[in-house]
């Protein structure tokens, strides 16, 4: 018997991995994800039947949200792990068994290139690209726990200011659904100091069918954990990446100090 023709790769040997860990050994409590940070898309996929302004736009990936994250991690001295590939290729923040996982619609623009894809297409990108990154997640918080640390896991996105022609009106949005002890301490906080339009659970909220990275290690572990979706025109220069990083900070931490003394942390 013939032995079993390896799966046929995606990526190629000179395209970038498609996750990125920063600061693996720095010693804080919070761990940074970023779900939707980069929109490459593998050579091997072309254009996704996009046009180059499409594959900027926010149906792309999270716009700002990236440096932001990285901003954070570098002010909290906290490890940050970001994803390299389009969540048009696949979305690394969704269970691959669900329908739009590789959505061949994004807000109103088809994608063409993920229209009647083959079972096997799909799961070359499920393997090379999603799993790598969301196994990454995991073995640094294995890793945390083998060390006896506690996690407080922190995924940051970013929304587009505009969808489907509705403006929406939220600077901020704190994102939660089993387990509220983190976000509403870091929603009252956001809501201090009164120059802030600050949603709860809004303009999305979590849920096992629309997100991975919070239901499989925030919740499933029992850690501490929030979403955070920054307002896209509010992180589209670096200014303003600078000034909601040092504002997640603050929030962040008197959050967690509040918790703790509520006797609701660890």
């Amino acid at each position: 018997m013939d032995a079993k023709a390896p799966p046929r790769r995606l990526l190629a040997a000179d395209e970038p991995a498609p996750v990125t860990v920063e600061r693996p050994d720095a010693p804080s409590l919070f761990l940074l994800t970023c779900d939707h940070a980069g929109k490459r898309i593998p050579r091997a996929l072309g254009t996704l039947g996009l046009d180059a302004e499409d594959r900027e736009r926010h149906i792309a990936w999270d716009i700002g949200a990236l440096a932001v994250a990285r901003d954070l991690s570098a002010r909290l001295d906290a490890t940050l792990i970001s994803q390299t590939y389009s969540r048009l290729v696949i979305d690394c923040n969704r269970d691959p068994s669900v329908a739009d996982s590789i959505a061949t619609v994004s807000e109103t623009t088809p994608i063409p290139g993920n229209e009647n894809l083959a079972p096997e297409d799909a799961e070359a990108r499920a393997r090379e690209i999603l799993r790598p990154y969301q196994s990454a997640i995991g073995a640094a918080l294995d890793a945390r726990d083998r060390a006896g640390r506690a996690s407080v896991l922190v995924a940051v996105h970013s929304f587009t200011p505009v969808y489907k022609g509705v403006a929406r009106p939220w600077h901020l949005g704190i994102l939660y659904n089993r387990d509220s002890r983190l976000p509403r301490a870091v929603l009252a906080r956001a809501r201090q100091a009164g120059d802030l339009c600050v949603g709860d659970n809004e303009p999305y909220r979590v849920s096992d069918k629309t997100d991975y990275t919070i239901p499989v290690h925030g919740e499933r572990r029992g850690i501490a954990h929030v979403e955070i979706e920054i307002r896209q025109d509010l992180v589209a220069d670096a200014r303003g990446q600078a000034e909601w990083a040092a504002r997640l900070e603050t929030y962040l931490v008197a959050a967690l100090a509040d918790i703790e003394a509520a006797g609701v942390w660890p």
